[in-house]
């Protein structure tokens, strides 16, 4: 059952919310009443009510009346309502914040025109609406503002549900548990023998997070069972566009695309073959060794399984109309993910993992997808190292996380701030292996002859003035200076 909701789904939902004994907070009853700025607030209301009991979704019926259940019929048509010029749905979207996933579902039941009003939960905050937060308290929307108590449960739930725990789809038959999730690559990836049963195989998945029993015997898929294994995201509607967009561009910038590819299954499932591709569209770079010369890919292979996985594990799934990127151009790579880091980029070698998708997290390392915790960045900034590459470059924008490789470049043809950014970065590296920045070990690092140390000084005094290493001990002999990163 895909989320586009077939007709026999809608008639299914719409008697087992015509069977309640009476309306409650996650479901209203209307004929026409359909103000535009009425449904903006209810919608506000039923995607906060929706945490606070515990549900994926709330639901607003058109076409049944509130106190007999009986279906009357409606006149409200969501498609041909607008407010002023705009298109109904478009005038809520630009008014809610955040943005949380609403669908007005339109069918006839009984002879008789029925239109529902889907909205998911809240994802990670209390919707507004128009800058004001509501609620349902028992039939009624209220002011959110109006009741604290609830607006501190509100937080609290917030808290206690992680997105890979929440539903992406509910009460759903086993048989399409199986037709959407692509099971045979979870039992490959963990080396299991796949049960001969479809409850054996529902029971293991259950046991990992990517299923739930719901408590009317049917099963949910879980947001981990879906962005892992999903046979494609677009089932999903709101994964679609977490899916991972591959773009090759001409030149360095992005006026003309050569080529774009999507990666529309699960991650689990599609991440190998997404490492293969990049790999393949990447020009080849001459590395030179101490006695010999060796063509690889011009980005370590090491360094783009990291980065990937990394934008795949740390993206704020709560974000709506964007998902993980891979741009490569002339000269760069840049690999984006929605959300801003929760740690400062400037500390992304040193500082205590965190992760917004802990669960996620934990199985693309228990399958060997990502490295243990904490060391993926480390051996990023080293294969760079031993590539000759400049240093990568982590970057935030108001909601994105981007890190950026670069093609090689020597040392002389590296300007002033490329220099003191890989020299920054090489102490980072020495600093969390217990070792120190050297003159020595910085020659090493660009590849710079041994008699050509004057050039290496400078930049260390550079660095020193741009504040972002400082010296262990200022009484020892030049020969025998050791620099740290400025917060070691």
């Amino acid at each position: 059952m895909s989320v586009d909701r077939p007709q026999a789904y809608l008639h299914g939902l719409l008697k087992e919310l015509l069977a309640l004994p009476t309306e409650t907070e996650w479901v209203e009853f209307k004929v026409n009443n359909a103000k535009p700025e009425e449904i903006g607030e209810y919608i506000s209301a039923m995607a906060n009510t929706a945490v606070l009991c515990g549900k994926s979704h709330a639901y607003i019926v058109w076409g049944i009346d509130n106190h007999t259940h009986e279906i009357v019929g409606t006149e409200f048509d969501p498609n041909q309502t607008k407010k002023g010029n705009e298109e109904l749905e478009n005038w809520l979207l630009r008014l809610l914040n955040p943005k949380v996933h609403f669908y007005f579902y339109e069918f006839e039941s009984e002879n008789k025109p029925v239109v529902v009003l889907e909205v998911k939960h809240a994802p990670h905050q209390p919707v507004r609406f128009q800058g004001q937060e509501f609620l349902r308290v028992g039939s009624y929307k209220k002011k959110l503002k109006d009741f604290p108590e609830k607006e501190r449960q509100l937080w609290r739930s917030f808290d206690q549900t992680a997105f890979e725990e929440q539903h992406a789809v509910e009460n759903t038959t086993a048989e399409n548990v199986l037709k959407l999730l692509d099971y045979p690559a979870y039992f490959d990836l963990l080396d299991l023998t796949l049960p001969e049963n479809r409850e054996g195989i529902l029971a293991r998945l259950s046991d990992d997070g990517m299923t739930q029993r719901s408590q009317n015997g049917q099963w949910n898929i879980t947001n981990l069972g879906a962005i892992l294994f999903a046979k494609n995201l677009g089932d999903f509607k709101h994964l679609k566009r977490k899916s991972v967009r591959v773009i090759v561009y001409d030149g360095s910038s992005k006026i003309r695309t050569l080529r774009e590819h999507e990666a529309s299954k699960g991650y689990a499932f599609t991440f190998e073959s997404l490492v293969e591709l990049i790999t393949t569209l990447l020009p080849s770079n001459e590395v030179i060794g101490r006695a010999y010369r060796e063509t690889v890919p011009m980005y370590p292979e090491i360094a783009i399984r990291e980065l990937v996985a990394n934008a795949l594990i740390h993206q704020d799934f709560t974000m709506t109309g964007t998902g993980p990127m891979i741009e490569i151009f002339k000269g760069r790579m840049e690999i984006t993910n929605p959300g801003k880091p929760l740690v400062e980029t400037e500390r992304f070698l040193d500082s205590p993992p965190k992760s917004r998708n802990e669960n996620l997290a934990s199985f693309l390392r228990r399958v060997g997808i990502c490295e243990e915790r904490g060391s993926g960045i480390d051996k990023v900034v080293l294969q760079t190292e031993l590539y000759q590459l400049p240093a990568p470059v982590f970057e935030t924008t108001p909601e994105h996380t981007r890190t950026i490789l670069f093609a090689h470049k020597p040392f002389a043809k590296m300007d002033k701030n490329e220099r003191i950014h890989a020299c920054y970065l090489h102490a980072c590296l020495k600093y969390v292996n217990r070792e120190f920045l050297t003159n020595s070990s910085l020659r090493e690092r660009f590849r710079v002859e041994d008699h050509n140390y004057p050039m290496i000084s400078k930049l260390i005094r550079d660095s020193l003035d741009a504040g972002v290493i400082h010296l262990c001990d200022p009484k020892a002999p030049p020969k025998f200076k050791k620099y740290v990163p400025f917060w070691g």
